[in-house]
């Protein structure tokens, strides 16, 4: 789950990271106030959604006066911005963070991440903020230095101390970027977090240590233990038919393909998107309705599919082990009754009562094609939607 901007620095403030002072503000008179508040000769107005890149988009700009917030937060509120991370599609900006303005003398990167292949939280670190870490990997990889952090002891001082020198911090500042790296990895551990990440990081010319910026994704299957990071969630800048699947306990993400998609099993989902795209279709989404769905449940997945305009047709892939093929075929054939299926569906089906969930399809009275293999239903699935 993601939360904006102005939500990660009040949770990031509570462990003593310092980070500037502001306020977040809907609306244009807000924005003034908020500024007023502030009285600091410069504020910056910044556009909060959920996507990175709001700079370059013109989300972010910096007000010397009264007139200039009311000036930017008129021409960012309401506006769509369309960044690397928003798709061609854009987000609209609903809210914004009126932030005291900072006498930046340098910045920084520090990101914590969990690295699937050693199991464990890695703190990185740059010179190189302001940018994109993915920019840096790709043209300074040497910039980036990493600590992989053991979980039974947690991020160590001496750990710290060892990214503050190699991404030169100031002598004088090093202790104050190590207590501020402790107090981030510790709101990491504590609040569930999947990735935090300071760009930029910023040492101002008056000697401190602070946070310009703040992503901060926590994990969805940790939410029961945090209802006050629940409670920031932003339904408005998820999509619909995401918000829809979470209620169900459905993994699903919207693509930009006509294919739709219903598999169950994570990997499997992956090779049918890979298989759909090998002969020449664009899945339209990642849905995988799990081990242990219900009739409901995959109702439910497939009015979710065809919910969505842009699939042409849909292409279920089920390899029944826990999950029992007659009952995918049960929630196929009920959902494609209440919406009144007309576009192409091809089924495949493999596994525990796979000769029962056929059965059920052939005795449905809908026009169902009938897949040997994955392939072989990828193959039909293109063809009828080309």
């Amino acid at each position: 789950m993601n939360i904006h901007e102005y939500q990660g620095k009040e949770v990031l403030r509570q462990y003593g990271v310092k980070v500037p002072q502001g306020k977040v503000a809907y609306t244009v008179d807000e924005a003034v106030a908020v500024a007023k508040e502030l009285g600091t000769p410069v504020v910056v107005v910044k556009a909060q959604i959920h996507a990175g890149g709001r700079g370059k988009a013109g989300g972010v700009k910096i007000a010397r006066n009264l007139d200039e917030v009311k000036q930017y937060a008129s021409d960012i509120l309401g506006k769509v911005l369309v960044t690397h991370q928003t798709g061609p599609e854009g987000k609209e900006v609903k809210r914004l963070l009126i932030e005291q303005g900072c006498d930046i003398m340098k910045e920084y990167y520090i990101g914590l991440v969990l690295d699937r292949t050693t199991g464990r939280v890695v703190m990185m670190a740059s010179e190189e903020g302001g940018t994109e870490i993915e920019e840096v990997a790709e043209h300074s990889p040497e910039k980036i230095f990493k600590e992989v952090i053991d979980p039974v002891i947690g991020l160590q001082a001496f750990q710290a101390r060892k990214l503050a020198y190699a991404i030169q911090i100031p002598n004088e500042l090093v202790q104050k970027t190590v207590k501020f790296m402790l107090a981030l990895y510790q709101a990491f551990v504590d609040k569930d977090c999947s990735i935090a990440e300071i760009n930029p990081l910023i040492v101002t010319r008056d000697g401190e240590v602070m946070a310009l910026d703040a992503k901060l994704n926590f994990d969805a299957n940790a939410l029961f233990r945090h209802p006050d990071i629940f409670a920031l969630r932003d339904l408005t800048e998820e999509n619909e038919k995401e918000i829809a699947a979470s209620k169900y306990d459905l993994s699903y993400i919207a693509l930009d393909g006509n294919i739709g998609c219903m598999v169950n099993g994570a990997g499997l989902a992956m090779a049918t998107m890979d298989i759909i795209k090998h002969y020449g279709g664009e899945p339209a989404n990642f849905l995988d309705v799990g081990g242990g769905a219900t009739t409901e449940k995959v109702t439910e997945a497939f009015k979710i599919i065809l919910s969505d305009d842009q699939v042409k047709g849909i292409f279920v892939n089920i390899f029944g082990g826990i999950m029992r093929c007659d009952v995918i075929a049960n929630g196929v054939v009920e959902a494609a009754k209440q919406v009144g299926l007309t576009r192409p569906l091809v089924v495949r089906l493999e596994g525990t009562n796979v000769e029962l969930g056929k059965q059920i399809l052939q005795q449905s009275g809908l026009s169902i094609v009938a897949a040997d293999s994955m392939a072989d239903g990828a193959q039909k699935i293109v063809a009828l939607v080309k």
